[in-house]
């Protein structure tokens, strides 16, 4: 597999970069290019998905996977997961250019790291092609279930979006918990959710178990009569409209980017809390939705079920378990839960430090990834360690 390093002299380039560990460009079959970038792996091999999308240029990729990837290190860190960060964009149209073969290449673009960066899916791949990626490299994860031997473990692998969802949901919950102290609940609340792929009709479907109403948006018109068919009755809303309705929760679930200068201007909301990755298009914004008092939950922490989920799976398949993980289903949901608890922590550590929820979250998360602090080395389940109880590793 042949592949272009990207050096310094030209990621130095981007604003995205922070020294990332490996960065590289594959030409693919047809003329289709792909980025994979590894950000750090001081806590263990980079685990981030596949992304394909219609980049407007190959520089709009590599600042797409530099920053992407940087995240996956702090949502890894953050999840407790002895993982580092990485990520792989391809620059395509997921529904015209994409191809076995094609997924095949990527496959083999994954091996040529060595182990030291893992896929799975994302925006604009599935299940599908991780299987395609696999027939070229055992650093995958996202596979059907029935690929993994071993039916003791239960159920792990798979689409990992309704485990998205329900560590998104849980953080919700801290979240108002964290707002009114114990005075309201998802009863009371009224939920915007941008975008109901997925991760956003999945939690969709949890808010309204719970007595939510929502009001969404999307921009494909299938998505949205999905939803009213499996939501019932819901508000809909143009994508534009989404942003200036009057709600008390923004759960933003689709592409990033979204909290800007002229969007957190027309909020109505007291908390945005969504399953979306980079939602904040500049981090100044996290100051600026403080300023604006609405309790902004960092997405990478709220978001990091997913990860959790296909964390697992790659424990079970490489046998790689530095923390000694039970690799069985019911202890990985229950790792999934605790993003609520771990949300909790932040922003109580927020409220202490007098500091924006998401530069908390960034100094707790580099207190691991780049001090060196020791993950846990209990289940997340086992109330007996007293980090873990509260759904956070902290420093020693």
């Amino acid at each position: 597999m042949q592949f272009t390093q990207l050096d310094s002299d030209i990621l130095s380039n981007f604003d995205s970069f922070d020294d990332h560990e490996d960065v590289r460009r594959f030409e693919l079959t047809g003329g289709i290019i792909a980025f994979v970038a590894v950000h750090n792996t001081n806590l263990g091999p980079a685990l981030g998905g596949c992304r394909m999308t219609n980049y407007d240029s190959e520089a709009d990729a590599i600042h797409d996977v530099l920053r992407l990837s940087r995240g996956m290190t702090y949502k890894n860190a953050m999840a407790g997961l002895p993982l580092g960060g990485g990520k792989a964009v391809i620059i395509g149209n997921h529904r015209t250019d994409k191809s076995e073969e094609l997924m095949q290449e990527v496959g083999a673009a994954v091996e040529s790291f060595g182990g030291s960066y893992i896929t799975a899916e994302d925006s604009g791949t599935s299940e599908e092609d991780m299987v395609a990626i696999a027939s070229q490299t055992g650093y995958v994860v996202g596979l059907p279930p029935e690929m993994l031997s071993g039916s003791e473990y239960g159920e792990l692998g798979g689409n990992p979006s309704p485990l998205t969802a329900l560590g998104c949901y849980h953080g919700i919950k801290s979240a108002i918990q964290h707002r009114y102290e114990g005075r309201k609940s998802l009863a009371d609340m009224t939920v915007a959710i941008q975008g109901v792929g997925a991760v956003g009709l999945a939690l969709g479907t949890l808010l309204k178990q719970d007595g939510a109403k929502l009001i969404i948006a999307d921009i494909s018109e299938e998505g949205i009569e999905a939803a009213k068919k499996e939501l019932g009755d819901v508000d809909v809303v143009s994508v534009d409209e989404i942003f200036g309705v009057q709600a008390d929760i923004f759960a933003p679930c689709a592409m990033g980017g979204a909290l800007n200068d002229e969007t957190i201007e027309q909020l109505k909301v007291e908390i945005i809390a969504g399953a979306a990755n980079n939602q904040l298009w500049q981090s100044h914004h996290d100051k600026l939705l403080a300023e604006k008092g609405i309790l902004y939950v960092p997405d990478y922490v709220i978001n990091s079920g997913g990860v959790i989920c296909v964390g697992y799976e790659y424990f079970r398949k490489s046998d790689y378990n530095p923390q000694d993980f039970c690799i069985e289903r019911g202890s990985m949901v229950a790792h999934v839960e605790s993003v609520g608890k771990i949300v909790t922590k932040i922003l109580q550590e927020s409220q202490k430090r007098e500091l924006p929820t998401g530069e908390t979250a960034d100094i707790l998360a580099e207190e691991r990834f780049l001090k060196g602090a020791a993950l846990s080395d209990s289940n997340p389940e086992d109330s007996s360690n007293s980090a873990q109880s509260d759904g956070m590793t902290m420093v020693q």
